[in-house]
Protein backbone atom coordinates (compact mmCIF):
# COMPACT_ATOMS: atom_id res chain seq x y z
CA UNK A 1 0.00 0.00 0.00
CA UNK A 2 1.27 3.46 -0.90
CA UNK A 3 2.13 5.82 1.94
CA UNK A 4 2.20 9.57 1.47
CA UNK A 5 3.29 10.81 4.90
CA UNK A 6 6.92 11.16 3.78
CA UNK A 7 6.00 13.80 1.22
CA UNK A 8 6.51 17.48 2.02
CA UNK A 9 3.60 19.82 1.32
CA UNK A 10 5.55 21.34 -1.58
CA UNK A 11 6.40 17.97 -3.14
CA UNK A 12 3.37 18.03 -5.42
CA UNK A 13 1.77 21.22 -6.72
CA UNK A 14 -1.43 21.71 -8.66
CA UNK A 15 0.49 23.63 -11.30
CA UNK A 16 2.62 20.55 -11.98
CA UNK A 17 -0.39 18.24 -11.92
CA UNK A 18 -2.38 20.42 -14.30
CA UNK A 19 0.43 21.14 -16.77
CA UNK A 20 -0.61 18.14 -18.86
CA UNK A 21 -4.21 19.31 -19.17
CA UNK A 22 -3.59 23.07 -19.29
CA UNK A 23 -5.13 23.56 -22.77
CA UNK A 24 -8.21 21.59 -21.73
CA UNK A 25 -8.52 23.52 -18.46
CA UNK A 26 -8.43 26.79 -20.39
CA UNK A 27 -11.13 25.42 -22.68
CA UNK A 28 -13.22 24.46 -19.62
CA UNK A 29 -12.88 28.01 -18.28
CA UNK A 30 -14.13 29.31 -21.63
CA UNK A 31 -17.12 26.94 -21.50
CA UNK A 32 -17.89 28.09 -17.94
CA UNK A 33 -17.87 31.75 -18.93
CA UNK A 34 -20.02 31.09 -21.98
CA UNK A 35 -22.56 28.98 -20.08
CA UNK A 36 -22.82 31.47 -17.22
CA UNK A 37 -24.60 33.93 -19.48
CA UNK A 38 -28.04 34.96 -18.36
CA UNK A 39 -30.24 37.89 -19.27
CA UNK A 40 -30.83 38.37 -15.55
CA UNK A 41 -28.13 40.72 -14.26
CA UNK A 42 -28.06 39.43 -10.69
CA UNK A 43 -27.63 35.84 -11.89
CA UNK A 44 -24.57 36.91 -13.89
CA UNK A 45 -23.13 38.90 -11.00
CA UNK A 46 -23.45 36.20 -8.37
CA UNK A 47 -22.39 33.34 -10.66
CA UNK A 48 -19.38 35.26 -11.94
CA UNK A 49 -18.37 36.21 -8.40
CA UNK A 50 -18.37 32.64 -7.11
CA UNK A 51 -16.75 31.12 -10.21
CA UNK A 52 -13.97 33.73 -10.19
CA UNK A 53 -13.29 33.31 -6.48
CA UNK A 54 -10.63 30.71 -7.10
CA UNK A 55 -10.72 27.06 -6.10
CA UNK A 56 -8.63 24.07 -7.02
CA UNK A 57 -10.80 22.87 -9.92
CA UNK A 58 -10.06 19.30 -8.82
CA UNK A 59 -13.35 17.84 -9.97
CA UNK A 60 -13.18 19.11 -13.57
CA UNK A 61 -9.52 18.09 -13.67
CA UNK A 62 -10.58 14.53 -12.80
CA UNK A 63 -12.90 14.40 -15.82
CA UNK A 64 -10.09 15.57 -18.10
CA UNK A 65 -7.38 13.32 -16.66
CA UNK A 66 -9.56 10.20 -16.62
CA UNK A 67 -10.67 10.78 -20.21
CA UNK A 68 -7.08 11.44 -21.26
CA UNK A 69 -5.88 8.27 -19.55
CA UNK A 70 -8.20 6.32 -21.84
CA UNK A 71 -7.20 8.15 -25.00
CA UNK A 72 -10.37 10.18 -25.43
CA UNK A 73 -10.28 12.68 -28.29
CA UNK A 74 -13.10 15.16 -28.55
CA UNK A 75 -14.66 18.05 -26.63
CA UNK A 76 -17.39 16.43 -24.54
CA UNK A 77 -14.92 16.05 -21.64
CA UNK A 78 -14.56 19.85 -21.52
CA UNK A 79 -18.33 20.32 -21.44
CA UNK A 80 -18.78 17.70 -18.71
CA UNK A 81 -15.90 19.13 -16.70
CA UNK A 82 -17.78 22.45 -16.69
CA UNK A 83 -20.99 20.63 -15.68
CA UNK A 84 -19.20 19.09 -12.71
CA UNK A 85 -17.82 22.48 -11.68
CA UNK A 86 -21.30 24.04 -11.91
CA UNK A 87 -22.76 21.32 -9.69
CA UNK A 88 -19.92 21.81 -7.20
CA UNK A 89 -20.40 25.58 -7.23
CA UNK A 90 -24.12 25.23 -6.66
CA UNK A 91 -23.49 23.07 -3.61
CA UNK A 92 -21.05 25.70 -2.26
CA UNK A 93 -23.64 28.45 -2.63
CA UNK A 94 -26.23 26.39 -0.76
CA UNK A 95 -23.67 25.17 1.82
CA UNK A 96 -22.62 28.67 2.77
CA UNK A 97 -26.23 29.70 3.32
CA UNK A 98 -26.98 26.65 5.48
CA UNK A 99 -23.72 27.07 7.45
CA UNK A 100 -24.08 30.87 7.66
CA UNK A 101 -20.48 31.12 6.41
CA UNK A 102 -18.98 34.54 5.76
CA UNK A 103 -15.59 33.56 4.33
CA UNK A 104 -14.50 31.08 1.65
CA UNK A 105 -11.14 30.96 -0.14
CA UNK A 106 -10.16 34.18 1.61
CA UNK A 107 -13.10 36.17 0.19
CA UNK A 108 -16.56 37.05 1.41
CA UNK A 109 -19.03 34.31 0.54
CA UNK A 110 -21.70 35.05 -2.03
CA UNK A 111 -24.39 35.07 0.66
CA UNK A 112 -22.39 37.65 2.62
CA UNK A 113 -22.10 39.78 -0.51
CA UNK A 114 -25.52 39.35 -2.13
CA UNK A 115 -27.74 37.83 0.56
CA UNK A 116 -29.10 34.35 1.22
CA UNK A 117 -31.99 34.52 -1.22
CA UNK A 118 -29.79 35.44 -4.18
CA UNK A 119 -27.28 32.71 -3.29
CA UNK A 120 -29.91 29.97 -3.07
CA UNK A 121 -31.63 31.01 -6.29
CA UNK A 122 -28.40 31.36 -8.28
CA UNK A 123 -27.39 27.94 -6.95
CA UNK A 124 -30.63 26.64 -8.44
CA UNK A 125 -29.74 28.36 -11.73
CA UNK A 126 -26.36 26.61 -11.80
CA UNK A 127 -27.97 23.23 -11.12
CA UNK A 128 -30.48 23.69 -13.92
CA UNK A 129 -27.83 24.99 -16.31
CA UNK A 130 -25.70 21.93 -15.52
CA UNK A 131 -28.61 19.66 -16.47
CA UNK A 132 -29.16 21.55 -19.72
CA UNK A 133 -25.51 20.96 -20.59
CA UNK A 134 -25.48 17.26 -19.70
CA UNK A 135 -28.58 16.66 -21.82
CA UNK A 136 -26.76 18.24 -24.79
CA UNK A 137 -24.08 15.51 -24.55
CA UNK A 138 -26.90 13.06 -25.40
CA UNK A 139 -25.58 10.07 -23.46
CA UNK A 140 -28.01 8.35 -21.10
CA UNK A 141 -25.21 6.85 -18.96
CA UNK A 142 -23.68 10.31 -18.46
CA UNK A 143 -27.07 11.66 -17.42
CA UNK A 144 -27.62 8.77 -15.03
CA UNK A 145 -24.23 9.21 -13.33
CA UNK A 146 -24.69 12.96 -12.87
CA UNK A 147 -28.35 12.85 -11.82
CA UNK A 148 -27.62 10.07 -9.30
CA UNK A 149 -24.63 11.99 -7.95
CA UNK A 150 -26.65 15.19 -7.53
CA UNK A 151 -29.33 13.32 -5.61
CA UNK A 152 -26.81 11.61 -3.32
CA UNK A 153 -25.08 14.95 -2.64
CA UNK A 154 -28.42 16.41 -1.53
CA UNK A 155 -28.90 13.45 0.81
CA UNK A 156 -25.42 14.09 2.19
CA UNK A 157 -26.32 17.70 2.92
CA UNK A 158 -29.33 16.55 4.91
CA UNK A 159 -27.29 13.91 6.76
CA UNK A 160 -24.74 16.53 7.74
CA UNK A 161 -27.50 18.80 8.99
CA UNK A 162 -28.88 15.94 11.10
CA UNK A 163 -25.42 15.27 12.55
CA UNK A 164 -24.82 18.88 13.63
CA UNK A 165 -24.71 19.28 17.43
CA UNK A 166 -24.89 15.48 17.81
CA UNK A 167 -21.93 14.42 19.93
CA UNK A 168 -22.79 10.73 19.48
CA UNK A 169 -21.81 10.69 15.80
CA UNK A 170 -19.16 8.00 15.31
CA UNK A 171 -16.52 7.56 12.61
CA UNK A 172 -18.84 5.47 10.42
CA UNK A 173 -21.55 8.13 10.36
CA UNK A 174 -18.95 10.82 9.76
CA UNK A 175 -17.53 8.91 6.79
CA UNK A 176 -21.02 8.32 5.39
CA UNK A 177 -21.59 12.07 5.19
CA UNK A 178 -18.27 12.52 3.38
CA UNK A 179 -19.01 9.73 0.90
CA UNK A 180 -22.35 11.33 0.07
CA UNK A 181 -21.66 15.05 0.33
CA UNK A 182 -18.11 15.37 -1.03
CA UNK A 183 -16.74 12.14 -2.44
CA UNK A 184 -19.75 11.41 -4.66
CA UNK A 185 -18.95 14.22 -7.09
CA UNK A 186 -15.28 13.17 -7.23
CA UNK A 187 -16.51 9.66 -8.01
CA UNK A 188 -18.86 10.90 -10.72
CA UNK A 189 -16.16 13.09 -12.30
CA UNK A 190 -13.69 10.22 -12.65
CA UNK A 191 -16.40 7.85 -13.88
CA UNK A 192 -17.48 10.34 -16.56
CA UNK A 193 -13.95 10.33 -17.94
CA UNK A 194 -14.07 6.54 -18.09
CA UNK A 195 -17.42 6.58 -19.92
CA UNK A 196 -16.21 9.11 -22.49
CA UNK A 197 -12.99 7.15 -22.99
CA UNK A 198 -14.85 3.90 -23.58
CA UNK A 199 -13.20 2.12 -20.67
CA UNK A 200 -14.09 -1.44 -19.74
CA UNK A 201 -16.44 -2.13 -16.84
CA UNK A 202 -13.40 -2.90 -14.68
CA UNK A 203 -11.66 0.35 -15.60
CA UNK A 204 -14.83 2.39 -15.10
CA UNK A 205 -15.41 0.81 -11.70
CA UNK A 206 -11.78 1.43 -10.77
CA UNK A 207 -11.91 5.10 -11.72
CA UNK A 208 -15.19 5.56 -9.82
CA UNK A 209 -13.59 4.00 -6.72
CA UNK A 210 -10.52 6.14 -7.26
CA UNK A 211 -12.65 9.29 -7.20
CA UNK A 212 -14.58 8.16 -4.14
CA UNK A 213 -11.44 7.44 -2.08
CA UNK A 214 -9.70 10.59 -3.33
CA UNK A 215 -12.69 12.75 -2.38
CA UNK A 216 -12.84 11.13 1.05
CA UNK A 217 -9.15 11.79 1.69
CA UNK A 218 -9.55 15.36 0.48
CA UNK A 219 -12.45 16.12 2.85
CA UNK A 220 -10.77 14.51 5.86
CA UNK A 221 -7.77 16.79 5.32
CA UNK A 222 -10.14 19.76 5.01
CA UNK A 223 -11.46 18.83 8.46
CA UNK A 224 -7.91 18.50 9.79
CA UNK A 225 -7.00 21.94 8.45
CA UNK A 226 -9.88 23.45 10.43
CA UNK A 227 -7.73 22.74 13.50
CA UNK A 228 -4.21 22.87 12.08
CA UNK A 229 -4.17 25.24 9.11
CA UNK A 230 -3.31 28.89 8.78
CA UNK A 231 -6.27 31.09 7.92
CA UNK A 232 -4.24 32.93 5.28
CA UNK A 233 -3.68 29.61 3.49
CA UNK A 234 -7.01 27.86 4.03
CA UNK A 235 -9.09 30.94 3.21
CA UNK A 236 -11.59 30.21 6.01
CA UNK A 237 -11.83 31.01 9.70
CA UNK A 238 -10.34 28.33 11.94
CA UNK A 239 -13.00 26.81 14.13
CA UNK A 240 -15.84 27.22 11.65
CA UNK A 241 -16.70 23.51 11.93
CA UNK A 242 -16.86 23.66 15.73
CA UNK A 243 -18.92 26.85 15.65
CA UNK A 244 -21.46 24.99 13.51
CA UNK A 245 -21.47 22.00 15.84
CA UNK A 246 -19.98 19.64 13.26
CA UNK A 247 -18.57 16.43 14.80
CA UNK A 248 -15.60 15.94 12.47
CA UNK A 249 -13.01 13.17 12.80
CA UNK A 250 -10.53 15.02 15.08
CA UNK A 251 -13.33 15.71 17.56
CA UNK A 252 -14.70 12.17 17.34
CA UNK A 253 -11.21 10.84 18.13
CA UNK A 254 -10.91 13.00 21.25
CA UNK A 255 -14.31 11.85 22.52
CA UNK A 256 -13.36 8.22 21.99
CA UNK A 257 -9.73 8.28 23.11
CA UNK A 258 -9.25 11.37 25.26
CA UNK A 259 -9.57 11.66 29.02
CA UNK A 260 -13.06 12.06 30.49
CA UNK A 261 -12.37 15.76 30.95
CA UNK A 262 -11.23 16.17 27.33
CA UNK A 263 -14.17 14.19 25.99
CA UNK A 264 -16.58 16.23 28.09
CA UNK A 265 -15.10 19.50 26.83
CA UNK A 266 -15.47 18.44 23.19
CA UNK A 267 -18.95 16.98 23.72
CA UNK A 268 -20.18 20.22 25.24
CA UNK A 269 -18.60 22.29 22.46
CA UNK A 270 -20.32 20.21 19.76
CA UNK A 271 -23.68 20.30 21.48
CA UNK A 272 -23.55 24.03 22.21
CA UNK A 273 -21.69 25.23 19.11
CA UNK A 274 -20.12 28.68 19.00
CA UNK A 275 -16.53 29.75 19.48
CA UNK A 276 -16.37 30.33 23.23
CA UNK A 277 -14.43 27.12 23.93
CA UNK A 278 -12.48 26.97 20.66
CA UNK A 279 -9.09 27.74 22.22
CA UNK A 280 -9.48 24.96 24.79
CA UNK A 281 -10.79 22.49 22.22
CA UNK A 282 -7.99 23.41 19.82
CA UNK A 283 -5.37 22.68 22.49
CA UNK A 284 -6.95 19.29 23.24
CA UNK A 285 -7.23 18.35 19.57
CA UNK A 286 -3.64 19.30 18.84
CA UNK A 287 -2.27 17.55 21.91
CA UNK A 288 -4.25 14.32 21.82
CA UNK A 289 -3.03 12.72 18.59
CA UNK A 290 -6.41 13.41 16.94
CA UNK A 291 -4.92 15.22 13.95
CA UNK A 292 -2.34 12.50 13.42
CA UNK A 293 -5.08 9.86 13.51
CA UNK A 294 -7.20 11.76 11.00
CA UNK A 295 -4.22 12.13 8.67
CA UNK A 296 -3.58 8.39 8.87
CA UNK A 297 -7.20 7.72 7.87
CA UNK A 298 -6.82 10.16 4.97
CA UNK A 299 -3.58 8.48 3.89
CA UNK A 300 -5.28 5.08 3.89
CA UNK A 301 -8.01 6.49 1.62
CA UNK A 302 -5.39 8.04 -0.66
CA UNK A 303 -3.60 4.70 -0.91
CA UNK A 304 -6.86 2.97 -1.85
CA UNK A 305 -7.41 5.60 -4.54
CA UNK A 306 -4.02 4.90 -6.09
CA UNK A 307 -4.61 1.14 -5.99
CA UNK A 308 -8.02 1.48 -7.65
CA UNK A 309 -6.55 2.56 -11.00
CA UNK A 310 -3.96 -0.18 -11.33
CA UNK A 311 -5.78 -1.47 -14.44
CA UNK A 312 -5.22 1.79 -16.34
CA UNK A 313 -2.53 1.57 -19.03
CA UNK A 314 0.67 3.53 -18.36
CA UNK A 315 0.50 7.18 -19.44
CA UNK A 316 1.29 10.68 -18.27
CA UNK A 317 -2.39 11.05 -17.42
CA UNK A 318 -2.23 8.03 -15.12
CA UNK A 319 0.91 9.47 -13.52
CA UNK A 320 -0.98 12.68 -12.74
CA UNK A 321 -3.92 10.71 -11.36
CA UNK A 322 -1.50 8.84 -9.08
CA UNK A 323 -0.03 12.11 -7.83
CA UNK A 324 -3.37 13.67 -6.91
CA UNK A 325 -3.85 11.53 -3.76
CA UNK A 326 -0.42 12.66 -2.57
CA UNK A 327 -1.45 16.28 -3.07
CA UNK A 328 -4.74 15.67 -1.26
CA UNK A 329 -3.08 14.50 1.95
CA UNK A 330 -0.01 16.79 2.05
CA UNK A 331 -1.60 20.11 1.14
CA UNK A 332 -1.85 23.03 3.55
CA UNK A 333 -4.80 24.79 1.88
Amino acid sequence: MRRFSHLKPSAVTLEQLYALIDPDMKAVDAVIRQRLHSDVVLVRQVAEYIIQSGGKRLRPALVLLAAGALGYRGTHHQELAAVVEFIHTATLLHDDVVDESALRRGRNTANAMFGNAASVLVGDFLYSRAFQMMVAVDDMRVMRVLSDATNVIAEGEVLQLMNCHDADVDEARYLQVIRYKTAKLFEAAAQLGAILGGGSAEVERGLANYGMHLGTAFQIIDDVLDYSGAEAETGKHLGDDLAEGKPTLPLIYVMQHGSPEQAGLVRNAIEQGGRDEFAAVLAVVRGSGALEHARRVAEAEAALAAEAISALPPSQYKDSLLQLPAFAVTRSF
